[in-house]
């Protein structure tokens, strides 16, 4: 592929997996992968603050948010998302179509956001990283995730070793967290999500880098500042 236009190509990607993930997410929310993330959520965002969802898919994510008495903003680069979402969130839930990289807001906007495996599907997570700790106030919370190295999604970036133009990037939760230092986005807390058949026994007393190692995700908490 001569011209390769990262965006549009991740929003077509998107769009065409539209209807297939709004069969899975609410599976992955309620009892799967993602299940922990809005208790995460609650121990350090308070009620009634704002929160923006990064990337919100089919949007019951963010319905969850709603959920917990949370002022949600959805953001998704996807218009057949977007369509999703908007059937499924009340109307007191703002939802729109938009770039990671280019959010439509003003700098200190939100009290927190996440960004549940979005910054794999970016060009640039730096940028990508540069553009969430923007639009939060300072000291507000960042909830991203990351895939870790035994995630089944990981094969999307395989093509690349042919050559090949892909929108999966092969960032490394290690990597995420190194970037997030050196752009004053402090880790304070966090979990992984493992594969069936990795008892807690095999990782509890291994270092946070072979944790991540073992994941199929990372969770991480991170605030605006230190």
């Amino acid at each position: 592929m001569i011209n390769f236009n990262w965006s549009e190509e991740a929003a077509q990607e998107w769009d065409e997996q539209a209807s297939n993930w709004s069969e899975r997410s609410q599976h992955m929310w309620d009892t799967g992968s993602r299940k922990q993330i809005i208790p995460l959520i609650n121990k350090y965002i308070k009620k009634n603050q704002y929160v923006l969802d990064v990337g919100c898919g089919d949007g019951y994510g963010a319905y969850k948010l709603y959920q917990q008495e949370y002022q949600v903003t959805a953001i998704d680069l996807s218009q057949e998302m977007v369509r999703y979402a908007k059937q499924r969130l009340p109307g007191s839930v703002t939802v729109i179509q938009g770039d990671v990289n280019h959010l439509p807001f003003d700098n200190d906007t939100f009290d927190g956001l996440i960004a549940i495996n979005v910054l794999e599907w970016t060009e640039s997570p730096k940028n990508a990283l540069k553009e969430l700790k923007r639009v939060v106030k300072p000291k507000g919370y960042l909830c991203a995730s990351i895939l870790g190295p035994t995630a089944g999604p990981r094969i999307n970036s395989y093509p690349r070793l042919h050559e090949q133009k892909v929108i999966c990037n092969t960032m490394m939760p290690w990597e995420f967290h190194k970037l997030c230092l050196e752009l004053d986005v402090t880790y304070i807390d966090g979990f992984g999500v493992f594969k069936q058949g990795v008892k807690q026994k095999n990782y509890e007393n291994l270092s946070l880098e072979l944790q991540q190692a073992l994941s199929f995700s990372w969770i991480f908490m991170l605030r605006n500042g230190d």
